[in-house]
């Protein structure tokens, strides 16, 4: 019944930004930790960031202080926003969430991944 849906993916010049939404979507659902993690070619996937529901957040330190992840809990939504993106970045993006649902009766948080989003930059 969760399903998350990540957005804002693309291709951008080095220096450039781009902003992800991820919405983890469903008739009741209540999202608790969410993240962000990449996988680049040839690569294990990374953490690039997490934030909890009330509000606490930790960075990769590849991604500190020029991402930020941020998260509206009305809409059971995280971002990140990338600023001075470098080649470094180019990754697959991918969201995931811990949520309770009304579909599993609330018992416990379940874990969720996203299908992931392009991000491509370009030097």
């Amino acid at each position: 019944q969760v399903q998350l849906v990540e957005s804002g993916g693309g291709l951008v010049q080095a220096g450039g930004s781009l902003r992800l939404s991820c919405a983890a979507s469903g008739s009741a659902v209540v999202a608790t930790d969410m993240g962000w993690y990449r996988q680049a070619p040839g690569k294990p996937r990374e953490l690039v960031a997490t934030i909890t529901r009330g509000g606490s957040t930790n960075y990769a330190a590849p991604v500190s202080g020029r991402f930020t992840i941020s998260r509206d809990n009305a809409k059971n939504t995280a971002y990140l926003q990338m600023n001075s993106l470098k080649p470094e970045d180019t990754a697959v993006y991918y969201c995931n969430a811990d949520a309770f649902s009304r579909a599993t009766g609330w018992s416990i948080p379940r874990n969720y991944w996203g299908q992931g989003t392009q991000v491509t930059v370009s030097s």
